[in-house]
């Protein structure tokens, strides 16, 4: 009978009612009115007729029938009312003809008021329309500085390139991040047919995601979708069938769940305490050994990073003979990173250490499929559940090298070269400046970039300054068979010559790391945190030290001494307060240091640097898949035009 409509209505009604009671919510429809001065709404802007998604018709744009509804649009007046006779009115013409005059809307905040239509609307939700057509006029928040106003204008910029409104991201950066997952630049509008593929596969996206999360998902469906992009990219996502989506969501639940934190990643400055019981461990032969991967992007003959790897593998498994048996992946990039990884998958390994951020993408989807591994990638700031991430705290030895080099100027500039912009490297560089500072005011540090032209064009532009005095990237060999990677070097009479270089100590690394995962100690500091786990060692671990050459001067060495204890033993912070940037803002901290969150996430530089990070167009093509990663600033992809 056609009364059971309104009957069935008003029942979801009043549910709705209660439980907005029972929460301390206000039952009714929110009113525009109520949130902004009515004089505003004069100033809007008409964008004319636009599909809008029916779940964000929020409210009402007057008082005059807010009452009339519940917070969910369905109506809560008698069933006897004139109301009620007017609903079921415009019910049956719905299912006779369907409704089509266009509501009239105010939008707010990506939220949408009715002026004319509250019964549309309530009709149209009441038989799960997705979208309505109004006629929409849009009002700008006042306060543009405010983080939710921020947000907003993010959402405006990509719903302008792309003309997409009902995908709703909760975080900053997000609307970047998905604009480039779907392969679009930075500033490069959407066609007919990127907005219908888009629109096929984030509603089958959502509709997979409900049904594995249930009537309360742990967060929105574009949170949860941008989650999934992240491990299988859009192609995947286009291309999956909702058996295939539901079963991928489940697997990556954990990463889902992370997306709620604020926080997400929670960074092991040093080693956890090795368990005493694991004294007696080391005397005793292990039964059967734990199978470790090395799998490197490049081959270790011909690639000082792959090399650097491959000797820590080596000294790392002598010192846990018995205990570990370690295999090697080189060449994974030509070879293909995800058919590498599942070889090693395949040869029995249960724990991958995966040596390049470029490689991050592979080892994550592997780590998903794979519950049963443990996957380590070497990468920084990275917030993914399934893998774990490590990587030195170089900027700590860089800033002992700035010093050397500020004490080493005879006057003038020293030169930098970096080779990608990423997490880690910026501090590396503001490190190093602030170690010049420290000992020479008047110094300046003309940065470079080898990701841009090349290591030795970037070279050749700081000697065609006339800068004999360089940290650079290339490697030299040094006395113990480790390569020493941004060396300082002093160009002098046709020759270089090394004076210092950090020493990448992998062997300490991963003898530290496989230690806590044979006596178990990782497997419970995962277990104890909900976060992504980045582990980020310095100096007081032994992961890195600095070597300098016998031809410093004695006085030179002993300040390099003295700052090097000074840092292991944590008494000298290389980024104590104060600290000005370029503009020559002061950098605000906690107490009179910055945080380690801070630094890791660099994305600009100290006053005393002549250069700037480079826009990701700029790059070299090899370079951009770092970038992806790792970028900062101006560098990634998402930022490239602005």
């Amino acid at each position: 009978m056609p009364e059971l409509h309104y009957r069935d209505a008003l029942k979801l009604a009043q549910r709705e009612y209660r439980a907005c009671v029972a929460a301390g919510k206000d039952p009714c429809l929110p009113v525009l009115d109520d949130i902004i001065p009515t004089e505003r709404t004069a100033t809007g802007i008409n964008l004319g007729l636009v599909s809008i998604p029916a779940e964000l018709i929020v409210g009402t744009k007057t008082r005059g029938r807010t009452n009339a509804f519940a917070r969910n649009f369905m109506p809560l007046l008698a069933e006897n009312s004139e109301f009620a006779q007017k609903w079921e009115r415009l019910c049956q013409s719905h299912l006779a003809e369907g409704i089509r005059d266009p509501i009239k809307v105010y939008e707010y905040m990506n939220r949408y008021y009715v002026q004319e239509g509250n019964k549309r609307v309530s009709v149209l939700r009441f038989f799960g329309a997705v979208s309505i057509p109004g006629e929409v006029i849009r009002i700008l928040p006042k306060d543009a500085d405010s983080e939710e106003a921020r947000l907003y204008q993010e959402y405006l910029a990509f719903n302008r390139l792309s003309g997409v409104n009902y995908v709703e991201l909760s975080k900053r950066g997000g609307y970047q991040k998905l604009q480039a997952h779907v392969g679009k630049g930075a500033n490069e509008p959407w066609d007919d047919e990127d907005r219908r593929r888009f629109s096929s596969a984030y509603h089958a996206f959502k509709q997979a995601y409900e049904s594995v999360g249930g009537d309360r998902p742990a967060i929105p469906a574009a949170d949860a979708m941008l989650a999934y992009l992240e491990i299988y990219g859009y192609d995947a996502l286009c291309a999956g069938a909702p058996a295939e989506l539901r079963k991928a969501i489940s697997r990556m639940w954990e990463e889902v769940e992370l997306k709620r934190e604020d926080s997400p990643i929670e960074l092991k400055a040093e080693p956890a305490k090795e368990k005493k019981a694991a004294l007696l461990s080391k005397v005793v032969t292990a039964v059967k050994p734990m199978k470790v991967a090395f799998i490197y992007d490049k081959n270790p003959r011909n690639s000082a990073w792959a090399y650097g790897h491959e000797q820590g593998r080596l000294r790392a498994g002598e010192a846990l003979q018995g205990r570990v048996e370690t295999g090697v992946y080189g060449d994974a990039i030509v070879n293909g990173e995800t058919q590498t990884i599942e070889r090693a998958i395949a040869d029995g390994h249960r724990v991958l250490f995966t040596t390049s951020p470029r490689m991050l993408p592979a080892s994550l989807q592997a780590a998903v499929a794979h519950p049963e591994v443990t996957v380590f990638n070497c990468a920084l700031n990275q917030s993914h559940r399934y893998i774990r991430t490590y990587y030195p705290r170089i900027y700590e030895v860089k800033y002992i090298i700035g010093a050397i080099a500020g004490a080493m100027a005879e006057g003038g500039d020293i030169g930098y070269v970096c080779d990608y912009p990423i997490y880690g490297q910026v501090a590396g560089i503001n490190a190093f400046a602030l170690g010049v500072q420290l000992v020479n005011p008047r110094a300046k540090v003309v940065l470079e970039w080898s990701s841009v032209d090349g290591i030795r064009a970037a070279k050749r532009k700081l000697e065609d300054r006339g800068i004999r005095l360089i940290s650079s990237q290339d490697s030299a060999r040094l006395a113990d068979g480790s390569f020493g990677v941004n060396g300082l070097t002093l160009s002098e009479e046709g020759r270089s010559v090394m004076l210092a270089a950090p020493l990448w100590k992998w062997d300490v690394y991963y003898e530290e790391i496989l230690r806590r995962l044979l006596d178990r100690t990782m497997k419970e500091e995962y277990a104890a945190s909900s976060k992504a786990l980045n582990y980020y060692w310095g100096m007081a671990a032994g992961v890195v030290d600095v070597q300098c050459a016998p031809e410093l001067p004695e006085g030179v060495r002993k300040l390099a001494e003295f700052l090097r204890q000074g840092i292991r033993r944590e008494l000298c912070d290389p980024f104590r307060l104060p600290i000005r940037n370029q503009s020559g803002e002061a950098v605000a901290g906690e107490g009179d240091a910055l945080l380690l969150e801070q630094i890791m996430e660099m994305d600009w530089l100290v006053d005393n640097v002549v250069g700037t990070i480079p826009v990701y167009d700029a790059l070299k093509r090899y370079s951009r898949a770092t970038v992806d990663v790792m970028g900062v600033g101006p560098s990634t992809k998402d930022k490239a035009a602005d």
